[in-house]
C-alpha cells in the first residue's frame, strides 16, 4: 500500500466510508442490532453488539448470517433473512438521515469539491445508501456512491476503473478494519478516522489518526 508521507503523486480522488466517517451514525446501527435480537436474551445481544462494533464496515447481510451460524447456532431461512433486512432498514434509515455530520466533514467537502473527485464506499446496501445520501442533501458532492452487497475491495477497484485512477492517486478515509483491509488489498493510501476509544483497534496501522475530519486537509499532501 502506498504511504502518503513518502509519495510525490498528486491525489486526485478522496473516497470515504460513510458511518463514522461522514456521519456520526455508528450508534444508530448498534441500537438496531440490539433491538432485533433483544428477545434472544442479554448474552446474545452482548455478543451481537460486540461483533458489530469489532467488524464495522462488514455488511448487515454477512452479520445476520454470522449471528445465526456462530451465536444462535441455528439455520437462518431466506424468509427470516429478508425479514431481518427489512426490519433493520426501517429502524435505521430515518435516524441515519438525521445523524450529525462528523466534525469537519461537510466543510472539507465544500472547500475541496473542485479539487478532488469524491466517492463513497460503504457496507450499507447501495440503494439504501443512495437514498440516505440524497435525503441528507449531500449527493451533489459525490460522483460515485457505492455499497453492498459487493465488498469494499471490489468497490474501490470500480472507483479506480470509473475515474481511470491509479491506487496512489486516491486516498480512502475509513474507520474500520474492513476499510484498512480493502486499502491494503488495492494499494490505496489509507487515513483512519479514529475515535479516542479505538486507539489500538487497527493492528499494524502507522499512518495518521484523525479524531475528526478537521484534520483531513492537512493529512493529504
Amino acid at each position: 500500500m502506498s504511504d502518503l508521507r513518502n509519495s510525490s503523486t498528486i491525489i486526485r480522488a478522496v473516497v470515504f466510508d460513510f458511518d463514522g466517517v461522514l456521519a456520526e451514525s455508528v450508534d444508530v446501527k448498534t441500537r438496531a442490532y440490539a433491538l432485533l435480537f433483544q428477545d434472544e436474551g442479554e448474552d446474545v445481544v452482548r455478543q451481537v453488539v460486540d461483533f458489530h462494533l469489532k467488524n464495522g464496515g462488514v455488511s448487515r447481510f454477512e452479520k445476520f448470517r454470522f449471528y445465526y451460524s456462530d451465536i444462535l447456532h441455528r439455520p437462518l431461512s431466506e424468509e427470516r433473512f429478508q425479514e431481518l433486512c427489512v426490519q433493520f432498514s426501517c429502524l435505521v434509515v430515518d435516524e441515519v438521515v438525521a445523524s450529525p455530520w462528523v466534525d469537519g466533514a461537510k466543510e472539507f467537502l465544500a472547500r475541496n469539491e473542485k479539487k478532488y473527485t469524491f466517492a463513497i464506499v460503504s457496507g450499507t446496501p447501495e440503494d439504501e445508501l443512495k437514498e440516505i445520501v440524497q435525503r441528507r442533501e449531500m449527493d451533489h458532492f459525490f460522483g460515485s456512491v457505492r455499497g453492498s452487497p459487493k465488498d469494499k475491495v471490489t468497490l474501490l477497484g470500480e472507483v479506480m476503473d470509473e475515474y481511470k485512477l491509479k491506487p496512489e492517486e486516491m486516498v480512502f478515509v475509513g474507520d474500520a478494519e474492513t476499510d484498512w483491509h480493502a486499502a491494503r488489498k488495492t494499494g490505496v493510501p489509507f487515513l483512519w478516522r479514529c475515535t479516542s476509544d479505538e486507539e489500538d483497534f487497527l493492528s499494524g496501522y502507522t499512518g495518521p489518526r484523525l479524531s475528526s475530519l478537521k484534520e483531513l486537509e492537512s493529512s493529504i499532501p
